[in-house]
């Protein structure tokens, strides 16, 4: 178990002892709208499901279409998970581990110190002989006590700074930062300086995070070399919190920009670039 990530065989061993562990079922996907419904059909036994859209974001507005959430609002949730102080606390989700590094982040982003994402996430749990439980967890409201303000953040001006002066990564899909195919948001393209880094490029076709070695060669060519600030970015928030945690897990500490292309996009008068260039 690294700092980032948990197997399914070591989550096992860790719920067959003794040390409190509290699972976050983070099912969510863009363009639907199931999580709960897939949750109720089959979870890991003991987890907690997690609202990306109301509990892990503030309501859609001027700062993007998943604002973070305000943090008295969060510290709330993350009570209501039943989490205490000293757990370990895994999330997880079915669709590459997205939904639940958005998890992951708020939690150590508001100082939480023991938390892991569940490499490959639900069907890494199947494939490993884990077993599911079906319905609705209720859990005993926890006692955690939580700050905020401890990973780094990256705003409007700040992205567009580090576009020139450090890293910016767009983690969408190519055709995304092309400027070819823009399903949701206003304008279609990029902001100028950004590399294209695709989240989806960090995973291995079993949906399990790539070897930290992989990860490294993979944002070194982008030209991360640990001297530069990074910061990342994608449609709205939650892809880029996925872009962070495999850069944590390569080694290189980077600022989430929470408004991402949502809040870029729809502001007047900020620049625009398209095409495969990195300008």
């Amino acid at each position: 178990m690294n700092g980032v990530l948990i197997s399914a065989g070591e989550l096992q061993e860790l719920l067959a002892g003794n040390r409190p562990v509290r699972l976050l079922d983070v099912r969510w996907e863009l363009g639907r709208t199931d999580g709960h419904s897939q949750y109720l059909a089959g979870h890991l036994p003991g987890a907690v499901f997690v609202d990306l859209d109301t509990e892990l974001s503030a309501p859609p507005g001027p700062g993007g279409r998943h604002p973070l959430p305000v943090p008295e609002d969060f510290h709330t949730a993350a009570r209501g998970w039943g989490i205490n102080d000293g757990d370990l606390v895994v999330a997880y989700d079915a669709a590459g581990g997205a939904a639940a590094a958005r998890a992951w982040w708020l939690l150590r982003h508001a100082a939480f110190p023991e938390v892991r994402l569940l490499d490959g996430g639900l069907p890494a749990w199947q494939e490993a002989g884990g077993r599911l439980a079906e319905g609705n967890e209720v859990p005993v409201p926890g006692t955690a006590v939580l700050s905020w303000g401890h990973l780094p953040v990256a705003d409007m001006e700040t992205a567009g700074e580090l576009a020139s002066s450090g890293v910016l990564i767009d983690a969408r899909a190519p055709e995304r930062f092309r400027g070819e195919h823009e399903p949701i948001d206003p304008r279609a393209g990029h902001i100028p300086g950004a590399v294209n880094i695709p989240a989806a490029g960090n995973l291995e076709a079993n949906g399990r995070f790539a070897d930290a070695g992989v990860l490294r060669s993979r944002f070194e060519a982008a030209g991360v070399d640990g001297t530069k600030p990074v910061a990342a970015y994608c449609g709205s928030g939650v892809y880029a919190a996925a872009a962070v945690a495999a850069l944590a897990v390569a080694g290189f500490d980077a600022a989430l920009y929470p408004g991402s292309w949502s809040e870029w996009s729809s502001t007047p008068g900020a620049p625009v670039a398209t095409g495969a260039g990195d300008g």
